[in-house]
């Protein structure tokens, strides 16, 4: 056995269980815990042996934070692997695989959507959850005929951001293997759609963190009902 393949496998089983101890530290304690002092310790090694691994605490939570955006993907394409590939029944069923991953999962769920640590993970379009999220909005637009804000509507101040927008999302959609007619995605769906993600965003984040103004003894009553105003404001059905 020669010395280069055994270095490679050791280092491979250090780095999973450095990630491992940093997941386990999230989970417990919070994204604030995660620092490479408290994972040396933990694992009884000094922390400048971790730079052999990570660069930096950042260069360490954005690994992170990529297994935990992974692990939410393959749960929610589980979620959907079932149901009839028509677009509207998976993006919702994302939807709610998406608000019962983030009350569940409320310490990962801060790291990849509510801390400086991370961006809002939609706007990595290529990455797991953009893509299954987007993947069946795609085939919404395909096969659905939605009700959609006309392009006039769209203020001009926004346009050249969404511009931007739509063109990250074509690449996308096309890489998903979705087909649909191109001149549906103008700037009036796409301006839709980031509506669509903020309402979404904003409810489950309001949850997670206990924001409503007022409490919900039934709030998935709440959530199912905003589904229910969203896909009627757009001409579908949550059902």
């Amino acid at each position: 056995m020669n010395n280069t393949g055994r270095r490679g496998r050791e280092r491979a089983a250090t780095d999973q269980d450095i990630r491992r101890t940093a997941r386990a530290l999230l989970v417990e304690q919070g994204p604030e815990a995660v620092t490479l002092r408290a994972i040396a310790r933990e694992l009884g090694i000094t922390a400048p042996a971790l730079y052999r691994y990570y660069g930096s605490r950042d260069d360490l939570v954005e690994h992170l934070r990529a297994d935990v955006v992974a692990d939410l993907a393959a749960g929610l394409a589980e979620d959907i692997a079932q149901l009839p590939d028509e677009g509207a029944l998976q993006l919702f069923a994302i939807c709610k695989g998406f608000r019962r991953w983030a009350l569940t999962h409320t310490k990962e769920f801060t790291l990849v959507f509510a801390s400086p640590a991370g961006e809002d993970t939609l706007s990595r379009l290529g990455e797991p959850f953009g893509r299954i999220f987007l993947a069946a909005a795609g085939r919404v637009l395909a096969m659905h005929d939605l009700v959609t804000p006309s392009n006039d509507v769209v203020p001009a101040e926004l346009r050249e951001d969404l511009t931007s927008f739509q063109e990250e999302l074509l690449a996308v959609l096309k890489e998903s293997g979705a087909t649909f007619p191109l001149e549906k995605l103008d700037l009036g769906v796409t301006y839709l759609m980031i509506q669509f993600w903020a309402r979404l965003y904003g409810h489950v984040t309001l949850e997670v963190f206990g924001n409503y103004p007022i409490p919900f003894s039934k709030p998935d009553v709440l959530f199912d009902a905003m589904l229910a105003d969203l896909a009627r404001e757009i001409g579908l059905s949550t059902d």
